[in-house]
């Protein structure tokens, strides 16, 4: 038996979620909510739209529950404020977790979290609460990522890697086994961690430099 779903949230993230669950999970996504402000049109997906703090009146937590369909603004500081909104209305928050992810942590995964297709989790991982993990990460043993994170596609987080809350890890990103990445970190794409992140750092990887190789030579390799 499906269970209802209301996702907040009317941007592509939204609408990939609806995909993501309605194809793939047991749930049955029977509206869409947004900030009143946001709320533009009726319909979206083909679902009812409803302003968020109407959201009680019209689809109370004890019949759905919620998942906050939200980017990393913020360094993911407006996902985490909506998550902590829909529990203190005390909505139960659901998590996508691909069928064709390989999990293999016993499921320590929190709730509201996204988690794409060939992601692979390893035994002893531990995935806190609204987390996002793209598609393609290879999350190691032991490795810790904290509430509110979002990662990006093709990152490898080494095993015993702590990852802080709220923390954002760009494309192909490699972190080291055993160091810890502090809350709100943003570590950009493609970047190499050796050592720990300090919290709210900010840490890209050096860019590369227009090659001085004349045009006439790369004709010829």
């Amino acid at each position: 038996m499906s269970k209802p779903l209301v996702i907040f949230g009317l941007g592509e993230i939204a609408q990939l979620a609806y995909r993501y669950f309605t194809t793939d999970s047991a749930y049955d996504v029977i509206a869409f909510t947004a900030d009143a402000a946001f709320v533009t049109a009726q319909l979206f997906c083909d679902r009812p739209v409803v302003a968020f703090d109407r959201l009680a009146e019209a689809y109370p937590p004890g019949r759905c529950e919620l998942f906050i369909a939200v980017s990393y603004q913020g360094v993911n500081a407006l996902r985490a404020s909506r998550y902590d909104a829909a529990k203190a209305m005390g909505y139960a928050l659901a998590s996508y977790v691909s069928s064709r992810a390989t999990v293999l942590n016993d499921h320590a995964i929190g709730d509201n979290c996204f988690i794409l297709e060939d992601n692979t989790i390893q035994p002893f991982a531990r995935i806190g609460n609204d987390v996002t993990l793209w598609s393609g990460n290879h999350v190691g043993h032991h490795a810790v990522i904290g509430d509110h994170a979002f990662v990006a596609s093709h990152v490898v987080i080494s095993g015993g890697v702590r990852i802080g809350e709220r923390c954002f890890i760009g494309v192909n990103a490699t972190l080291r086994d055993h160091i810890e990445v502090g809350a709100r970190c943003v570590v950009g794409a493609g970047a190499l961690l050796t050592e720990d992140a300090a919290p709210d750092g900010v840490y890209a990887a050096t860019p590369s430099e227009r090659s001085k190789v004349p045009s006439s030579r790369l004709r010829k390799l």
